[in-house]
């Protein structure tokens, strides 16, 4: 007998669980469809972002940037440390208990709200039925009143860079590494190539990342943009713009990169090579030719601004439709969609979705740029404030970076929050809480922020934005 459910979701990563236990707690009868299995064959929940994305990297990028204090600052506080060594296995081993942890935390919330959890690999037929085909190849129909897909996504592969998963491996590839590679290459200065790279070096890696583009991380604020530069340079990144790849060979376990930029044709060898040229939508065989719902020719899924599909109860949500590839964003979406299949009006504030690098100093922004509003014609008034100037960063031996301000001329409406430094993400958020209620930089200057914080550079920057900062010199207005 068809089992059926008031909804059904295909994928249980941060857009697809998330999607699924506020389903369930909204009383809909839910299923949730996973295929993913870890190294024990063991279905694994969470996506990309909890096995082999997001918290994976942050346990290397937490545990290498213990290294590298212990090992290059703490003489500054008076503690002698010596022969400092790292055991990358054990870092690893590590990461994989955190991993752990959390993908049988979302089995356990699974259980807890009542989602049915089926293993395998889900599929959308006509009608709204979903056959889901597990890992021995049996196939069973499920019936759902309402589909919601979330897919996910995987790497770029590009084909100058073949990945092996040994000398030449993706993002996946990079969080197993059983020791620190003398030299590291990294095919793209985005984020994921940037932290991953920020890992093996601070462990002693000799790191060269090629990007493509001559601008360096073009989605940010021009002025963080050139301060993260400055401070990955001084780090040991050896960051090339306008380096386009154009072929490799690997032989004796070290592969050769050839490359074009503005000098020419460069060769250069690595130990192990990075391919983190961004991500693209899963949909292979997630629909039938007759299952009524459309894709872009680059595999995203269309949906209006509430992810809905072409077909009536059917949604998309995540990595799979337009917007930014963000777990937050993807949990967003799946909370909206269950809300609106639950009958409530749910929006969302895709103007405010937070930016985050977590390399160290961190990056974070909000909102818009400065480029991007002086291209739009808004006049705009700015203020910033660099940690050097924080008492909290100082005692902290971590005053790198500044926290801008950007404010409408006319309004003082905050219109956006850009961060580089200690806490960046906590920062923007903070911004971004009072941006989604509309505050003016007039607003935050007359809040009380608690001393000695990182949170008064927000505060100072604030000030600054109509020339009131107390603790830096304001700017004469012209």
């Amino acid at each position: 007998m068809t089992q059926k459910f008031d909804v059904v979701v295909i994928g249980a990563g941060p857009g697809g669980y998330v999607a699924a236990i506020k389903a369930a707690q909204l009383g809909l009868k839910t299923a949730c469809i996973e295929k993913y299995q870890d190294k024990e064959g063991k279905t694994a929940l969470g996506g990309t972002c909890l096995n082999v994305g997001c918290i994976p990297s942050k346990a290397l990028l937490d545990s290498s940037w213990k290294y590298y204090e212990a090992k290059d600052h703490f003489a500054i506080h008076g503690i002698e440390a010596k022969g400092i060594t790292i055991d990358v296995p054990a870092m690893i081993g590590r990461k994989a208990n955190i991993v752990k942890n959390l993908t049988g935390g979302v089995a356990g919330l699974f259980k807890a709200n009542g989602v049915t959890l089926l293993e395998g690999h889900g599929k959308l037929l006509a009608g709204k039925q979903v056959e889901v085909t597990g890992s021995d190849g049996k196939t069973q129909i499920v019936e759902a009143e309402n589909v919601i897909l979330a897919s996910g996504s995987k790497p770029i592969d590009i084909p100058p860079a073949p990945v092996d998963q040994d000398v030449i491996v993706d993002s996946t590839g990079a969080l197993e590494f059983q020791s620190v590679p003398k030299k590291l290459g990294v095919i793209g200065a985005g984020v994921i190539g940037l932290e991953l790279g920020s890992v093996w070096a601070r462990l002693g890696a000799e790191v060269t990342v090629l990007e493509a583009l001559d601008k360096f991380l073009p989605a940010a604020d021009e002025q963080i943009a050139k301060e993260a530069l400055k401070t990955f340079t001084k780090q040991g990144l050896n960051i090339r713009l306008g380096a386009r790849v154009t072929g490799s060979e690997v032989k004796k376990k070290q592969v050769t990169v050839n490359f074009t930029d503005a000098d020419g044709e460069q060769t250069i060898v690595f130990d192990k090579l990075i391919v983190a040229v961004g991500r693209r939508p899963v949909t292979t065989d997630l629909l039938a030719s007759d299952s009524g719902v459309d894709m872009d020719e680059r595999g995203f899924i269309f949906v209006d601004d509430q992810c809905a599909t072409s077909v009536p109860g059917v949604y998309a949500v995540g990595d799979v439709v337009r917007g930014a590839m963000l777990a937050h964003k993807a949990s967003e979406e799946g909370v909206m969609v269950a809300e609106r299949i639950a009958g409530h009006k749910a929006q969302m504030n895709y103007d405010l979705i937070p930016s985050v690098i977590y390399t160290h100093p961190e990056i974070a922004w909000v909102g818009k740029t400065e480029q991007q509003l002086k291209t739009e014609g808004v006049a705009v008034n700015v203020g910033t404030f660099p940690f050097a100037a924080s008492g909290r960063a100082m005692a902290a031996n971590d005053t790198g970076g500044m926290v801008k301000v950007i404010a409408d001329a006319t309004t003082d409406r905050v219109l956006g929050v850009h961060v580089i430094g200690p806490s960046a993400a906590e920062l923007v958020q903070q911004g971004a809480i009072g941006m989604e209620f509309g505050t003016s930089a007039e607003d935050l200057g007359m809040m009380v922020f608690s001393h000695p914080t990182l949170s008064e550079a927000l505060h100072e920057a604030a000030l600054a934005v109509n020339g009131q900062a107390i603790h830096i010199a304001n700017r004469k207005k012209r």
